[in-house]
């Protein structure tokens, strides 16, 4: 693995970079970088990691992120078999807080921006009108020649998502990135035999030996860097892999919890309401009423 953790974009030739990606699937190395990032996925399904949240993720999903959260949108397996014909879209836009100049964000005419940014530094997810409002906003930008023109129109957009109250913070209060561009492997390994083995059992000594550590020294290790406990993560790995077959609806609930590495259902119903705040059944219904 020779992806280094910690991400560097392009030099900036404007004030901002935004493009439109088209890949067979997301870039899948969980990484991190100095930059505030708005993406918006237009094609694609998988689970979505943001510094200590994971959940499903799936078209439409517009989130704002602050500079060195590490993230990953994994897409779902088929994304990545040989022959598959599936691919993904979707709307990046990068930028500095200094963007504009090193004191435009301190003057008192930018204390909402100013707001804005301070709490995308936890993730913020965008919902409703806002959402639909600003991707709409997001495709016209990417369409804009880079003049002055599209600078306003970038500030025009921050300046709405900075009144809105349609959104919903991703990572949880107090999260910081513990991460180090030099651990990029051992984290990277983690993320990878867990996705690749959610649905059976997982051994905690198997995963110690993988990235070199006894069982005991990688369980403090991980809960430093993850803000959660390995268990944890497993757990929230597998409800979000959950999450996403309810929302398919092609399986009854009883085959996800085996589908997704649950042995009980009474262990799949207990992890899934204190991961999501409901039960699959709950979540089952509320989604379709979306």
């Amino acid at each position: 693995m020779k992806q280094a953790l910690r991400k560097e974009l392009e030099t900036f030739s404007g004030s901002f970079i935004i493009r439109k990606l088209t890949e067979p699937h997301f870039d899948p190395n969980w990484h991190f970088h100095p930059h505030f990032q708005l993406f918006l996925v237009v094609r694609g399904t998988g689970t979505r990691f943001i510094g200590d949240s994971i959940r499903p993720f799936s078209e439409g999903e517009l989130v704002l992120l602050g500079p060195d959260i590490p993230h990953l949108w994994r897409s779902d397996p088929p994304y990545f078999e040989p022959h598959s014909h599936l691919f993904t879209e979707g709307i990046v836009l990068y930028f500095t807080d200094d963007f504009l100049g090193n004191v435009f964000l301190q003057k008192p005419e930018m204390s909402a921006l100013r707001q804005l940014l301070e709490h995308s530094r936890r993730g913020m997810e965008w919902l409703g009108r806002t959402r639909d409002w600003a991707t709409g906003e997001l495709k016209k930008l990417l369409s804009l020649p880079p003049t002055f023109e599209r600078v306003l129109a970038l500030l025009s957009l921050l300046h709405r998502l900075s009144l809105s109250s349609d959104y919903r913070f991703i990572s949880s209060q107090g999260y910081t990135n513990t991460h180090k561009p030099s651990e990029t492997n051992r984290m990277q390994a983690v993320h990878d035999y867990v996705l690749a083995r959610y649905t059976s059992t997982i051994h905690l000594e198997e995963v110690a030996a993988l990235v070199g550590m006894s069982p005991s020294a990688f369980c403090r290790y991980f809960k430093a860097r993850a803000n959660k406990t390995f268990s944890e993560f497993v757990g929230e790995v597998r409800v979000g892999q959950a999450c996403r077959l309810l929302q398919e609806d092609n399986l009854n609930i009883t085959q996800i919890s085996y589908e997704c590495g649950f042995r009980t259902l009474s262990n799949f119903n207990r992890q899934f309401r204190e991961i999501t705040g409901q039960t699959p059944s709950e979540y089952k219904r509320r989604y379709r009423d979306v």
